[in-house]
């Protein structure tokens, strides 16, 4: 691996400059189960002392990229998880198609009047009553992603009260007959808003990756769900299948 000087003139300390760059290989040139160099190593490489080394690995075994193997080194683990986005993805049948143990929490829940741009996704007049739902949305425990979800009242007048809790959409199909259909998707790389970063468990300087989503009713191909969905860049790889 070629040498990498890091900079002492910015303002981004250098621990977390290595940080960045060791994770960029390891999405780029490592497999799960390498190891990286030892310690001693990189620390010459990027011409710091181990203290700062040490500093940055702790990054990354924060992040759940690596784990410290005592007498073996620093290896590289397989946390990205294969998440496609469909038709019809249901996040809980997915992961656990996956052999994964896909886990639900809601965290708020509100009826609110439709801002512009909720309105405009759902096709109906701003300030029409929606229901708003915020989900956490965790694999083997870890968090992967936050949701928020906006579904007009009127179809589902009793929903925050009924539901409580695993499959969103399953749960409308059952109770409501209701199936959706994914119509469309727009996936951007943004930093973490808000208190995104505190409940997903990340750092606020790493990216996660946004899905704006918009559902439809398969019986009369009417909007029933905006979504706003932010994973985890460093756990997922979105797959999005050729039509």
């Amino acid at each position: 691996m070629s040498l990498y000087a890091v900079s002492r003139e910015q303002g981004e300390s250098l621990y977390a400059q290595i940080a960045r760059q060791l994770e960029q290989e390891i999405a780029n040139v490592y497999a799960p189960g390498d190891y990286l160099p030892s310690e001693g190593e990189l620390a010459s490489r990027f011409g710091v002392n181990r203290h700062t080394l040490r500093r940055a690995i702790d990054e990354l075994v924060e992040a759940g990229l690596v784990e410290r193997r005592h007498g073996r080194g620093i290896l590289v683990l397989d946390n990205q998880i294969d998440y496609q986005i469909g038709k019809t993805t249901r996040f809980t049948e997915t992961l656990n198609a996956q052999g994964l143990l896909a886990g639900n929490r809601i965290l708020r829940k509100q009826t609110l009047p439709a801002s512009v741009r909720i309105a405009e996704r759902l096709a109906i007049l701003e300030g029409e009553p929606v229901h708003w739902l915020e989900t956490l949305r965790s694999v083997d425990g870890k968090p992967m992603c936050l949701i928020s979800h906006f579904l007009p009242a009127q179809p589902f007048p009793d929903l925050l009260v009924r539901y409580q809790g695993d499959s969103l959409h399953a749960f409308l199909n059952a109770e409501y007959g209701c199936q959706l259909r994914r119509v469309d998707s727009a996936v951007t790389a943004v930093l973490p808003q808000g208190d995104d970063a505190r409940i997903l468990g990340m750092p606020q300087n790493r990216p996660v990756l946004r899905v704006k989503s918009v559902n439809v009713d398969e019986r009369d191909d009417k909007p029933v769900e905006y979504v706003i969905t932010r994973f985890r860049a460093d756990r997922v790889q979105l797959r999005i299948p050729l039509l």
